[in-house]
Order: structure tokens, then sequence, then C-alpha cells
């Protein structure tokens, strides 16, 4: 499967997700669903646990629909997420 090129633009609520790096020790190897989204945080539910993962701090793969994951740098995605979803991505190729 191709993987679009404005994937930031989508929804990631109800998406797998796992932090892959962290500023932030504690929050690496963090993997769920995203139950919640705010401008600065991502809400996993790890676990039975609902943990709140800044955007910024960290990198996150998702795992998207057909089972292909990406890899996205948090501060990509710092936004409130129907501002994101607005925003056109200028292509670089």
């Amino acid at each position: 499967m191709k993987v679009r090129p404005n994937v930031i633009c989508s929804e990631f609520i109800g998406t797998k997700a796992t932090v892959a790096e962290s500023s932030h020790q504690g929050y690496v190897g963090i993997s769920g669903r995203i139950i919640d989204e705010t401008k600065n945080t991502f809400v996993i539910l790890h676990k039975g646990e609902q943990k709140r993962i800044i955007k910024n701090s960290a990198v996150f793969h998702f795992e998207l629909f057909g089972g292909t994951v990406v890899e996205i740098d948090g501060k990509l995605l710092v936004k409130r997420p129907e501002d994101r979803l607005k925003k056109r991505i200028r292509r670089l190729w």
C-alpha cells in the first residue's frame, strides 16, 4: 500500500499508535489506541489506562488501515485536530 503524503492531515482517533522516541523516557514503548486528541497531546489507551502523551516531545509509529506502519514526528502534529484537517500540505517534490 502506498502511503499518501498528506497522512499528517488525517484523523488519528481510533488509530493504533506506539511512542517510538521521546525526550521523556517513561513514554517510550507506550502503545494502544488513540482515544482523544488535543492541540498538544494524544490520549492513548494503554493496558486499560489512559496515558496522555505530549506530541511535541515524541516520535510516533501509527498503524494505518491495511497494516501499514508510518513514523511521524509529533512536532508536525502540534495543531488542533480540526485545524490540521483543513491545512494544505505543500509537496516538496
